[in-house]
């Protein structure tokens, strides 16, 4: 028989990427579509599903609204600095924003959507 109380501690566990073992670490791109990252880009995963990071020139905020392992992120917030990286940094959020799965792999993090682009994170230590 189902009981009140399994729903509830069954339907309040955490299901943020955070919690799935990419929380509490700050996860620095290395590849895009198997090519090496030009350009120096992190992200970190907080709780509640807190998404924040720093780009070439800004840094960026969202939220992440899917439970592992889907991907959906709010508009990316950022801040309008320039610089010459500024190309480089609109192509990261533009592809960030079109990501639906992710994967944790110990200090890996991998990024897809469904087009079949793929980032690929480290684990900064």
């Amino acid at each position: 028989m189902f009981s009140v109380f399994s729903c509830v501690s069954a339907c309040s566990a955490d299901e943020t990427l955070a919690a799935y073992g990419a929380g509490d670490i700050l996860w620095r791109l290395t590849e895009v579509d198997g090519t090496p990252a030009s350009a120096t880009l992190t992200m970190e995963f907080g709780e509640d599903g807190a998404v924040s990071g720093a780009a070439p020139c800004n840094r960026f905020a969202a939220q992440n609204t899917a439970p592992y392992p889907w991907f959906a992120l709010s508009p990316i917030l950022a801040t309008k600095r320039a610089c010459p990286a500024l190309s480089q940094e609109q192509d990261f959020l533009t592809l960030l924003q079109s990501i639906t799965q992710s994967e944790v792999l110990d200090n890996v993090l991998i990024l897809r959507n469904d087009a079949g682009q793929e980032m690929v994170f480290n684990a900064v230590d």
